[in-house]
């Protein structure tokens, strides 16, 4: 899945920890991240952490979208910053799923993200 997202890839974000129902996802906040207020773009955490929610859903192999979320926003990343995101599934019934993301600089907790996912298609993620 990650040699087809040539979004994370061109943010340098890397995967880790991948096991079913669960996935790493790590960025490091780089000068084009940074908006107005001398912050990273909140875009940007999210989308991390939509990242790290992706290749926890995919992880049965079924083709699985985000349907939504949810992020809140408690601290923010600056220039150079080291993030972490961490999904885990909390409930999938059928084709339906609930992903809860933390992203982390450390151990200082930054965003919160909930999303939601369903398989689409019926199709498997093998080399289509």
């Amino acid at each position: 899945m990650y040699a087809r997202d040539p979004a994370s890839a061109a943010l340098g974000i890397a995967i880790s920890d991948v096991a079913p129902g669960r996935a790493a996802a790590r960025m490091t906040v780089g000068d084009t991240m940074i908006n107005g207020h001398d912050i990273c773009h909140g875009g940007y955490v999210a989308l991390l952490a939509d990242t790290a929610f992706a290749f926890a859903c995919n992880t049965y192999d079924r083709r699985t979208v985000a349907v939504g979320y949810d992020v809140s926003f408690l601290r923010p990343a600056r220039r150079g910053d080291a993030l972490v995101a961490e999904a885990v599934e909390r409930v999938r019934l059928g084709r339906s799923g609930i992903y809860d993301v933390t992203v982390r600089r450390g151990d200082e907790v930054i965003a919160v993200f909930q999303g939601r996912s369903r398989e689409v298609d019926g199709g498997v993620l093998a080399d289509d």
